[in-house]
């Protein structure tokens, strides 16, 4: 009998890719995942979809036999391994239930949710917890692209997400991130740029795979990273290497930057950072003289406790460059698409009370991830209704409210396609907090070690299993769309749901019924589209699943700058008014040789964690066979110099020991790193191992956030940010049988 064949439209969520993705079923059986040919970049799609192992591991994860099937509900006392399985209605009868209560005796703000990475459609948790009048979503946002966003919007007004990789950029400089590893279209486009003759400056502690291409490779001490950025600001603005026009008239207290960057003359920066005085010249005036440049940050700035300060160095460096908006510079995007209808249309933020939000956990104590702070830039900023994405709750103060009931009780969360005890540091301090809930509900792929010691748990779809639209968080312009390719529901074999079909569910019997009018996943979003007269399936039919307006460079000539000035604010007016120095200013990271030093005596080495590492996206894909074979153990960079210190061998498990835990993970000798720095990877967990106590899945193993500290008192005082890039630990050889 001959074989029934499809090819579907996907947007593949392994990663934040987002890659446009044509699936081949064979009888309803998938059989390969390509990149699609009618995308606009179909040829560099090819480059990066063929060779991806995740994407070639599309059958793995789909049919793995360890994905959850059904609603469990526990069975025994937490942690024990005891599931019952239940239908969903009970799960979610139950669960509204218990929500209600807890409601009922503490108050909205009493219920928490914890996202997870961009594979989940936040929207709708924000409109359920909305609705909720509950003012405490929480996350990982404050490590990963909040700060950068948030820090960009308020200075320009306009979102960050715009590297424009072109082969008209002169110069581009990496600081604390490695696209080869992370992110595989940034890296095939930078390899594109180096050929056509794209000048290249790296700002990393190690010796990464783009450092190794590098012009100029600026290996620092971690963390110092704002004065470093602060010493070429001043170099560019002595030298009269800034873009002087720009600056005259589209930039915002350049003379009180001026007075600024005079406090970071190269000598003594160098002796902050590690960094030779001519390499930092060097590194100034090749950025400030080819043009246009960009920048790329990423994580490796916003995971260090100064890290907003150096974001803002990282943005004047863009601004007085005139690097802003033009191409093979930065394009700054003011999306969404105006036929869309928007995340935040959809979040209902409205329904939040005036008095509920000002309950948020830490907003009173990190201004800038306050919701007040987000409706502050958003009432000044060009871009067309901001989701309210970066305003989350602070995660390390949730949890200590959870265990001390300050400044009020949080009793039920909600965790959504996140791990928590392996995404957030200090995983004793969140272990004992979510044990300690009255209701802890996980809603995901797989059994976590978060899902270990979880009252319910319920099974998500993967991107196989829903649509998708994809604008980034609404800052891009361009509109991705990608059809439910699979079943989430097989007879017999598994029933999942969505995020939105979950939050539904909860909202109907919370009280919420009539803001949930779409049955579907597929109706939501064909109701975002609808202003432009399509649904999701008659999207993908005339446009092949893409819109991609056409670019326009120097908006700002047009429409100027979406501050209260009017202009790029250097200084920032808006860091003013809610309290903090509207300048950079660089800030000793809270744990050092220099800021601890009699910790430092016990601790004497300076660790890093956080950077990506193939073939896994965080704390993903450990389970998948065919990744776990490329990558089987979690790895520690030592310099040859400390190994020999201390004994130990390439390929021996060491332990890595701060003040507050340790973790075992396996050496690589490595001559990249300076030897008073350790590179740790981060998100290991063991799925093969046992999901009851005391295992829970291996989670005490080799998770590095096990070692890291998130007390408020070291988080980015501006922010919230927990250090994660610049703490003190210890090595030394671990005994094994």
């Amino acid at each position: 009998m001959e074989k029934k064949v499809e090819v579907k439209k996907g947007l593949c969520r392994w990663c934040h890719g987002w890659c446009k993705v044509e699936v081949t079923l064979e009888d309803g059986k998938v059989v390969k995942q390509w990149e699609d040919p009618d995308h606009p970049k179909a040829e560099l799609l090819r480059k990066m979809v063929r060779p991806c192992p995740r994407a070639r591991a599309v059958k793995e994860h789909y049919y793995h036999p360890d994905r959850l099937r059904y609603p469990l509900k526990r069975a025994g006392e937490k942690g024990e391994g005891k599931w019952q399985q239940i239908s969903w209605d009970q799960a979610f009868e139950e669960i509204a239930a218990k929500i209600k209560n807890i409601v009922d005796r503490y108050g909205p703000e009493a219920i928490c949710t914890t996202a997870g990475t961009s594979r989940t459609t936040r929207q709708y948790a924000m409109r359920f917890i909305n609705l909720l009048d509950n003012p405490n979503n929480t996350g990982t946002t404050q490590i990963c692209y909040g700060p950068g966003n948030t820090t960009s919007t308020a200075m320009y007004g306009f979102s960050d997400e715009g590297p424009g990789f072109s082969r008209q950029t002169k110069v581009a400089m990496f600081v604390g991130t490695n696209p080869e590893q992370a992110f595989h279209h940034q890296w095939f486009a930078t390899l594109n740029m180096l050929k056509a003759g794209c000048k290249l400056i790296v700002i990393d502690p190690r010796r990464t795979v783009p450092a190794e291409k590098a012009n100029l490779w600026l290996q620092l001490r971690p963390g110092t990273d704002c004065a470093l950025l602060m010493a070429m600001i001043n170099v560019i603005i002595s030298e009269g290497l800034y873009d002087k026009e720009f600056v005259q008239k589209w930039c915002y207290g350049f003379d009180k930057l001026v007075e600024r960057a005079k406090e970071y003359p190269l000598d003594r920066v160098a002796e902050i950072t590690w960094v030779p005085a001519d390499k930092i010249r060097d590194a100034a005036r090749m950025y400030a003289t080819h043009r246009p440049g960009l920048i790329v940050h990423s994580m490796g700035l916003e995971q260090i406790s100064n890290g907003i300060q150096a974001i803002q160095a990282r943005y004047i460096l863009t601004a007085i460059c005139g690097n802003i908006d033009v191409r093979g510079g930065e394009e700054y995007r003011i999306g969404p698409h105006e036929g869309l209808i928007s995340e935040k249309e959809l979040e209902l933020n409205g329904a939040l009370s005036e008095e509920q939000k000002a309950k948020q956990i830490g907003a009173e104590r990190f201004r800038l991830s306050a919701r007040s702070s987000y409706e502050l830039i958003a009432e000044h900023g060009l871009h067309r209704n901001p989701c309210s994405y970066e305003s989350f709750a602070h995660a390390p103060l949730a949890y200590r409210a959870m265990l001390t009931g300050k400044p009020y009780p949080i009793r039920g969360a909600i965790t959504f396609q996140n791990n928590p005890m392996v995404a957030n540091a200090n995983t004793k301090l969140v272990y004992k907090a979510l044990k300690s809930l009255d209701l802890y509900v996980v809603h995901d792929h797989w059994m976590t070690p978060s899902a270990d010691i979880a009252d319910y748990v319920t099974p998500c779809t993967c991107w196989l299993e829903r649509p998708e639209i994809h604008t980034y968080n609404d800052f891009v312009q361009h509109v991705d769309v990608g059809e439910r390719i699979l079943p989430a529901t097989v007879d017999g074999q598994w029933d999942r749901k969505t995020d939105y079909e979950f939050f539904r569910g909860l909202g109907i019997r919370l009280g919420q019924e009539k803001h949930w009018p779409w049955e579907t996943a597929e109706e939501a979003m064909s109701y975002r589209l609808s202003p432009m007269g399509y649904d999701v399936a008659s999207f993908i039919k005339e446009t092949g699943g893409r819109l991609t307006p056409k670019r326009e460079e120097k908006k700002y000539e047009r429409i100027g700058f979406g501050t209260p000035t009017g202009k790029v604010e250097l200084y920032s007016t808006i860091f003013e008014k809610i309290g903090y120095d509207p300048l950079p200013r660089y800030e000793e990271p809270s744990d050092s040789p220099i800021s601890k030093p009699e910790l430092a005596k016990e601790y004497p080495l300076i660790l890093i964690t956080g950077s990506r590492h193939q073939p896994f996206f965080h704390s993903e894909e450990r389970q998948v066979d065919s990744l776990r074979k490329m990558h089987p153990w979690p790895l520690c960079q030592l310099h040859p110099e400390t190994a020999a210190k201390f004994g130990i061998s390439d390929g021996d498990w060491v332990w890595i020991e701060s003040h507050i835990g340790r973790c075992m993970q396996k050496c690589q000798i490595f001559d990249g790193i300076d030897p008073r720095v350790v590179n740790a990877q981060h998100g290991w967990w063991y799925p093969e191992l046992p999901g009851e106590e005391p295992w829970l899945h291996g989670v005490w193993e080799s998770n590095i956030n096990v070692v890291l500290d998130d007390d408020p008192e070291k988080c980015n005082k501006i922010y919230g940010s927990w250090p994660l890039r610049a703490t003190l630990c210890k090595v030394y050889k671990a005994k094994t049988y």
